[in-house]
């Protein structure tokens, strides 16, 4: 959701009278132009904005190259923070927008491929660049620190980062401080020397301070710069001075508030009263201050701070916004709870009312929360909701839910079936049964014709839509597909004819209940009119991650070109609408780099898994994250690493949730075919027996990997007990039942393994036993090279053969064994010479 007044993040703050000039820290600040971050890490009050400031308008700091962001705890958003990156990286870098853009559209999350744009796009700047994160410590989003971390890791060498902030930020510090790519201030750099607290003093209150009391002053603030600056505050008009310094005295745990009587007691009280009531807000405009105190005049008030030099932080260049110093609003809120706790929660209300009429509904939400105006604050999030679903903003959905108690969220029914739906995705399946059955109960309490206790919305509307669509997601993730039909039905029901999210949603569980029974084509044709239902219902995020499973169910369907097809052009339109797309980016990355692992294409597939990975670890609950490690696990079984092949799996099932999709690759079959793969047969016959799964069972699609992971293994391990003609039977009655619902790609893997008995089949009944000449080829090995034979690539000659590439290398590297060759076109020449083609 927008925010108001980008501009307010970008303004560099101004230096102040009084400054005292701090060389040794400027030219310490000058040396991270040979490095890729400069840290200043120190608690509040040590003067770090003001260093950052002062050094980028002294002849040391890079006048025209300095980009600015003040940050606060809003900014966790990742939209919101990097729009801001970009609005002021644009003021140094002309043009960067309009690479760097996507990054820019607030309220979205980015993914790596927008970060990389925009790092694109500062390697083209042809001097100098200095971005400032001023505050980081607000920033907590996991989100937004993998996404800066990302940007730290791929700097082009012209560009460098100062981050200000009260504790280290999560960043591979050491690894940077060994390379010599970090420079770093601390609290022990920062605090004022004795000369440096006499000048500041002395700038400060105009007064000439005897050497003996700067000394006590500098020994009791151990060279904290703001309490000398609330010191200096308390000096100025006072006669004994010496006085007033030895009583400054005491714990250091009491100095601020010692020192914050002092001041407050010598403002005047209108100016006192101001500072309390507006010490709830985070930032500060006159009309936003008119509100909440009650009395007009705030503009002027604000700009009388700022001349003051009263702890106010001017945000922008038309002296609109300000915030206060952090540590002078920590005291004020203190001491506004001491005096009139009663107060407190009547200036949040007022705030949240004029944040919610001017757009910041974020804000809005928050102050009401504090305010403990919790039924006011669960209709702002009711408002919020269509926006945030379209959008894909889960976490601050979850969040909002979170902070309210259970009984405010059991009252509305549009709160509590999105309780259900947070339940889904924690996995607490009984949870969110329990939550969909209060609401529609809620509902049924409403007599016909009679108006609800609830805001009638759009959201309230499709209530009962939206209970049927969740309650398919949970028979989904209980295997009830009768279920799901059931409920999918009823959604179609429930929904009006201009509801497309819903019809689509319902659409597409239904093309899941055909998916789960092996009906492919069916499931495809049902999916693509869910997707084609989402794109017109505006949510362009779930159509495009939608369309990374329409592309699984293609490559089912043995269509694996089509689903590319379908990956590559859904990716382009992820990536050209921007960050808040990143989820469906990474998602589609996932299906390329499988594809591209059944094509046999290693290094591609490594490289759609790296682009795909900044999600996969800031996700923990998500599906995207479960199937990267899936797939990531492939890749290393694909390398011939299968510790590391194991390892992703069982990360993998650490993160798998009961969903929204069938599961017709268990993670137990995964490992127990890296256990064949590597000859561990042992692990791979305990996992046959914990499975149940046998010869003679029933042959039914969700059971098919398993079936055929059986096979495998008995192919492998010539287990005792079985029978070869049971085998085939069971790998026919597969092929039977792929065959007649579409699945193409599960003809693939059983005709090779039909075929692979085949082979061993002739070799028996021919005769031929151990005295087999070692360079003799097999029937499959001559169907490979009358193949190699042609112009056909290897994924061609693999799909001809209806292999998988990993397969068709394997009986390749046979060949070239068997006829002492280390090419193709040696092998067909060597064959030729023996007659063999």
């Amino acid at each position: 959701m927008a925010r108001p007044l980008l501009t307010t993040k970008l303004y560099v703050p101004r230096a102040r009278p009084g400054r005292v000039e701090r060389l040794r820290l400027l030219e310490h600040l000058d040396a991270g132009t040979a490095a890729r971050l400069t840290l200043l890490s120190a608690p509040p009050g040590f003067g770090k904005t003001t260093l950052l400031a002062e050094w980028t308008r002294s002849g040391s700091g890079p006048l025209k190259g300095v980009a600015w962001v003040s940050l606060d705890a809003g900014d966790n958003d990742p939209g919101s923070f990097w729009a801001y990156v970009v609005a002021a990286l644009e003021a140094v870098v002309p043009g960067l927008r309009a690479v760097g853009g996507e990054l820019a559209a607030t309220g979205q999350t980015p993914g790596p491929e927008a970060i990389t744009t925009l790092l694109n796009g500062l390697a083209d700047a042809s001097g100098e660049v200095w971005l400032v994160l001023d505050d980081y410590h607000l920033v907590e989003n996991r989100e937004v620190t993998d996404g800066v971390r990302f940007l730290l890791e791929n700097l082009p060498p012209q560009v460098h980062v100062l981050i200000s902030t009260r504790v280290d930020p999560d960043l591979p510090l050491s690894r940077w401080r060994g390379r010599g790519e970090l420079v770093e201030l601390r609290a022990a750099d920062l605090r004022f020397t004795r000369a440096e607290a006499a000048e500041y003093l002395r700038e400060a209150t105009g007064l000439e301070l005897a050497a003996g009391d700067v000394d006590a002053l500098g020994d009791r603030t151990e060279g904290w710069i703001a309490a000398l600056q609330l010191a200096a505050l308390s000096l100025r008009g006072r006669q004994d001075v010496t006085g007033f310094i030895q009583r400054f005295a005491g714990d250091d745990r009491y100095i601020v508030d010692y020192l914050m009587d002092e001041v407050l007691a010598h403002q005047p009280q209108d100016l006192r009263e101001f500072l309390l009531r507006t010490a709830v807000l985070d930032r500060l405009s006159g009309p936003l201050c008119d509100a909440v105190t009650g009395v007009d005049g705030g503009s002027d008030t604000l700009a009388r701070l700022d001349r003051a030099n009263l702890f106010v932080v001017a945000l922008d260049d038309q002296l609109v916004w300000f915030r206060y110093h952090h540590l002078f609003a920590d005291v004020l809120r203190a001491r506004l709870l001491a005096e009139r706790p009663a107060e407190v929660p009547l200036l949040h209300r007022r705030a949240s009312l004029w944040h919610g009429t001017n757009g910041s509904i974020d804000d809005a939400i928050r102050h009401a929360l504090a305010a403990g105006d919790l039924d006011h604050a669960g209709e702002l999030i009711e408002a919020a909701l269509p926006e945030a679903r379209r959008d894909r903003r889960d976490a601050a959905v979850i969040g909002w839910l979170r902070a309210l108690p259970a009984d405010t969220i059991g009252r509305s029914p549009v709160l509590t079936t999105f309780q259900g739906w947070a339940a889904l995705v924690a996995g607490d399946l009984d949870a969110m049964e329990a939550h969909l059955d209060h609401a529609e109960d809620l509902l049924a309490s409403v007599r016909p014709g009679s108006r609800p206790p609830w805001p009638v919305t759009d959201e309230l509307r499709t209530l009962p839509a939206t209970i049927s669509m969740y309650r398919a997601s949970l028979a989904q993730a209980r295997g009830d597909l009768p279920g799901v039909v059931r409920h999918a039905r009823g959604v179609l029901d429930a929904a009006g004819p201009d509801d497309h999210f819903w019809r689509g949603a319902a659409s597409g569980f239904l093309a899941l209940a055909a998916w789960s029974e092996g009906d492919i084509t069916t499931a495809v044709e049902m999916f693509t009119t869910a997707v084609a239902s989402l794109h017109s219902a505006g949510a362009l995020v779930d159509a495009l991650s939608s369309t990374a499973l329409l592309a699984e169910m293609w490559t089912v369907a043995g269509r694996p070109d089509r689903a590319s097809d379908l990956c590559h052009r859904a990716l382009a339109a992820a990536e050209a609408l921007g960050p808040g797309a990143a989820r469906a980016s990474a998602d589609l990355h996932v299906v390329l780099a499988e594809l591209d692992l059944d094509a046999g294409a290693t290094q591609s597939a490594d490289r759609h898994l790296a682009q795909a990975q900044p999600l996969a670890d800031r996700e923990p609950n998500s599906e995207s994250r479960y199937r990267w490690f899936v797939a990531a696990a492939r890749l290393a079984e694909a390398g011939g690493d299968h510790g590391t092949a194991i390892t992703l799996l069982d990360e993998a099932e650490g993160h798998y949730r009961p969903g929204y999709y069938p599961i017709v690759r268990p993670i137990t079959a995964l490992r127990a075919r890296v256990w064949i793969d590597s000859g561990d047969l042992v692990r791979a016959a305990d996992w046959l027996a914990a499975s149940g799964v046998t010869l003679s069972d029933q042959v039914d699609y969700l059971r098919e990997y398993e079936h055929l992971t059986l096979v495998r293994l008995v192919l492998a391990a010539n287990l005792p007990g079985t029978d070869r003609d049971e085998v085939i039977d069971l790998l026919h009655r597969l092929e039977a039942a792929a065959a007649g619902s579409g699945r193409g790609g599960s003809l693939v893997e059983i005709r090779e393994l039909l075929a692979f008995l085949k082979d061993r089949s002739a070799v028996g009944e021919s005769g031929v036993s151990a005295e087999q000449p070692t360079d003799a080829l097999t029937e499959r090995e001559l169907q490979v090279l009358r193949l190699l034979d042609s112009e056909l690539s290897g994924p061609e000659i693999a799909r001809r053969l209806f292999v998988s590439h990993n397969t068709l290398r394997t009986h390749t590297r046979h060949i070239f064994t068997k006829l002492d060759v280390a090419t193709r076109r040696a092998a067909v020449a060597q064959a030729r010479a023996r007659g063999l083609l």
